[in-house]
């Protein structure tokens, strides 16, 4: 396990473009590589690295986390973040680590950086994982406004607070903001009935050093959606596009996590197809923790 920046050669090359990327690696070099991508925008990769990363690598996977520029431990004041932002540092790491091929692993936010990567490089992908991943934005937005209002239809005061994120710009940072806070206060994100496994989980890293540095630019979201043209898309024309061109596509979700309809689940089952497609029970939006027997399991099943 080695943890560093880029290299030399790297930091000088990309300097001008402010550049400086966390990188942190797992597991032997010659395995096939996992690269994971964390959510956001104001993300890091902590949470899975205090808790999952050297567990996938002793699965017999080369792991590798980063957080993206701006992001996290990748401090960078002239981010600009955008997509092609995001995709130039993942191709920055395919070059320093000499990948012609790697695993993407997509969470949350994630998921959309590493479909539209995958689109656009399908040839550097050996297979796409959505884990808890977005993949229509608009869809998600309206579910957790929609369930809301049901749960509150008697409630003025929540239906009012409801009310004002609904009218605000359906392109911003502040809407997007509004929903996922909703979403929060309303227990969307936690999984109903935590094991001891997961307890534990969350306990560990919370005393740890990745704890420590679990840093979240709050300027990140408010840049993106002033800087990137593609900020409430549906990706499933190009997760369809990517299945044809020959790229695995695998999806794991977990059935309590509230952010996602049914009919959005059901949705991408139909493109990933039944048997790269799993559902965890008791499992909310970080799977990886609150299920992570079933989520190591079923990544060495498809993926080994």
């Amino acid at each position: 396990m080695k943890s560093f920046f880029l290299s030399l050669f790297f930091i000088f090359s990309f300097f001008a473009n402010g550049q400086n990327l966390y990188i942190k690696t797992y597991g032997n070099e010659k395995n096939k590589t996992i690269i994971f991508i964390h959510g956001g925008p104001s993300g890091n990769a902590t949470l899975f690295e205090g808790t999952t990363a050297q567990k996938l690598a002793d699965l017999g996977f080369y792991v590798i986390a980063y957080d993206r520029r701006g992001e996290g431990r990748s401090a960078d004041p002239n981010a600009k973040f955008t997509y092609e932002e995001a995709f130039q540092d993942l191709n920055s790491i395919y070059a320093t680590y000499h990948l012609k091929k790697a695993i993407l692993l997509g969470h949350s936010f994630g998921g959309l950086v590493a479909t539209l990567y995958t689109n656009k490089y399908s040839q550097n992908v050996s297979a796409l994982v959505l884990a808890g991943a977005l993949f229509s934005q608009q869809e998600t937005y309206d579910h957790i406004l929609n369930t809301l209002k049901k749960k509150y239809n008697r409630d003025s005061e929540q239906l009012k607070k409801i009310g004002i994120v609904q009218n605000l710009n359906k392109n911003s940072a502040e809407y997007r903001k509004g929903c996922y806070e909703l979403a929060g206060e309303n227990g969307f994100f936690k999984m109903p009935n935590p094991t001891a496994e997961s307890k534990k989980l969350y306990a560990d890293y919370e005393t740890s050093d990745f704890y420590k540095t679990n840093i979240r630019n709050k300027n990140a979201p408010l840049a993106f959606y002033q800087n990137e043209k593609q900020n409430n898309i549906d990706s499933r024309p190009f997760l369809k596009k990517i299945k044809s061109a020959g790229v695995p596509i695998y999806g794991i979700y977990g059935k309590d996590d509230g952010i996602f309809s049914s009919a959005q689940i059901n949705s991408l089952k139909t493109i990933t197809g039944e048997k790269r497609f799993v559902f965890l029970d008791n499992c909310s939006h970080y799977l990886f923790v609150d299920q992570q027997t079933a989520f190591l399991s079923k990544l060495k099943y498809w993926l080994k």
